[in-house]
């Protein structure tokens, strides 16, 4: 009976699972502790990287180049962090050391900057917090003092500018990465010719996202007042639309009160006003009814063109032209290719600022010398087309008044150097015959831009729109051709925030990098 007993005890397995448990205890206890550490160690940490990334999103926002930019960049980092922790031993405001606030030249982290213009990022170390593991023996395998790190740098890009970019004529010569001085070349005339990307003085256009890479895009880009792109990366570099779209010429003369037909003048969606001074060499038919496009009905060269035969000596009597727009560079305007030298190159597409005054203020306002128009307009002997541009706006009723030249009747033109075919810009609106062109390095950069890569731009310079696109002739020679503008310096334009230079609109946007 005993012995029975007995066999069935050593067979009996109620209670095995409470000897499972007490045996397994100290391990479920560790590895509840762990996860409870953990979890405080996961929130601390997420609380202190917080902080840093939002340290050195303040940090970068003052590095704007100025002097004392790194000085205010770390004032920031330590100043304006209201970050806290709750898990750290030490609860409270989450504190940066000046000496954790480091700035580099690149996001790479080669080059450390040395100086408050060449800090283009930051990079910011919180000061450590402690924690202390509770429940597991950890704490002496763990470090108890837990940081965070974070390295941010400003994203710039430009806004709402024209999708031009002119490939920096100075290049040429083999003068790769040459600078455009533009203080000296204020009042050049500049000849740029739509063609390929990579030779000094031709241009495109930018890739500014205006919905596609389409032709009908950048004819929106080029005429509406209220460009239809978005912003334009800086401190990236900019993209390029390659090829070359001469129908966007069209929405291009609109600024100058010209509407082709069926050629995209003004795609739908937008206002493609004229500017408010649309005086050109071009004119149309006095009687009947004359047309807005280019052509024998329409916008056409007067029957006496200003044709000069010399590069550097005026026109005299009796080669005076019926009607003058704001003419080329002597240089630029006796053939084709020019005749301009500048920086050792000939034919050059920068002028050298020589353009016809006398002949300009002869045939249009009647003065017959220098001192005669000088006098009367306050003028400098040099003064520019654009400052003329700006003079004869000043008073349009006077100044731009209806001229008819070629004679009456049927063979009668009118010069209209007020919008007749379209609507006037308003008031409010950037000057139409005002243009921002992106001056590109491309020699520097050919790599990139035949591999449609982002490129730097070196400046963004505004220009005088001297003359609408059109294929001028001389006997059975062209002149000048529809796929190529002429312009004239006026000033380098800073990016600014919409207010003096409406043109180039910048805009910052401090970014994490890690």
């Amino acid at each position: 009976m005993a012995r029975g007993m007995f066999r069935r005890f050593l067979r009996n397995q109620s209670g095995a699972v409470a000897a499972t448990y007490a045996i397994a205890l100290p391990a479920l206890i560790v590895v509840a502790g762990v996860g409870f550490d953990y979890g405080r160690m996961v929130a601390m940490d997420s609380e202190l990287q917080n902080a840093a990334d939002q340290a050195a999103l303040a940090a970068v926002t003052q590095l704007d180049g100025e002097a004392g930019a790194r000085e205010e960049a770390v004032e920031a980092a330590r100043d304006w962090l209201v970050n806290s922790t709750l898990m750290s031993d030490t609860q409270g405001k989450i504190t940066v050391s000046a000496e954790n606030v480091i700035f580099w030249q690149d996001r790479e982290k080669v080059a450390l900057a040395d100086s408050d213009a060449n800090a283009r990022f930051v990079e910011v170390r919180v000061d450590p917090r402690g924690l202390t593991y509770m429940l597991t023996p950890l704490g002496g395998a763990v470090g108890p003092d837990l940081a965070a790190q974070a390295m941010a740098g400003m994203g710039s890009s430009v806004c709402k500018v024209p999708p031009l970019f002119l490939c920096n004529p100075l290049e040429a010569g083999g003068n790769i990465g040459a600078d455009f001085p533009t203080s000296t070349l204020i009042g050049a005339g500049m000849r740029a010719i739509a063609g390929s990307a990579d030779v000094p003085g031709n241009f495109g256009f930018l890739d500014t996202n205006a919905g596609d890479n389409s032709t009908g895009s950048l004819a929106k880009a080029l005429g509406w007042t209220n460009i239809p792109a978005d912003c334009s990366p800086v401190s990236e570099g900019i993209g390029l639309k390659p090829g070359q779209r001469d129908v966007v010429f069209n929405a291009f003369n609109t600024r100058f009160d010209i509407t082709e037909n069926g050629q995209l003048p003004c795609p739908s969606g937008g206002s493609c006003p004229a500017a408010l001074n649309t005086r050109k060499d071009l004119v149309r038919r006095a009687t009947g009814n004359p047309g807005c496009a280019t052509g024998n009905s329409g916008w056409q060269e007067a029957e006496v063109p200003y044709r000069p035969t010399s590069a550097t000596e005026p026109l005299a009597l009796p080669a005076y032209p019926d009607f003058m727009g704001h003419p080329r560079d002597m240089c630029h305007a006796v053939s084709f290719d020019g005749l301009c030298t500048y920086n050792g190159q000939t034919p050059s597409v920068v002028g050298n600022a020589v353009w016809d005054r006398n002949a300009y203020f002869r045939v249009n306002f009647g003065y017959t010398s220098a001192a005669a128009w000088q006098s009367a307009t306050g003028l400098g002997p040099n003064a520019t087309r654009f400052e003329v541009y700006d003079w004869e706006l000043k008073d349009a009723a006077n100044r731009l008044a209806v001229k008819t030249v070629g004679g009456n009747g049927a063979n009668g033109r009118r010069a209209n150097s007020q919008p007749i075919c379209r609507a006037p810009a308003g008031a409010d609106d950037i000057d139409r015959r005002k243009i921002a062109l992106a001056i590109v390095n491309c020699q520097d950069q050919a790599g990139k831009i035949s591999g449609n890569d982002a490129v730097e731009v070196l400046k963004y310079v505004e220009m005088f729109l001297v003359e609408p696109a059109f294929r001028r002739r001389s006997g059975s020679s062209n002149l000048t051709t529809d796929d190529q503008i002429y312009v004239e310096v006026i000033r380098e334009l800073e990016i600014g925030d919409g207010e003096e230079d409406a043109q180039v609109i910048r805009r910052d946007v401090p970014y994490l990098v890690r």
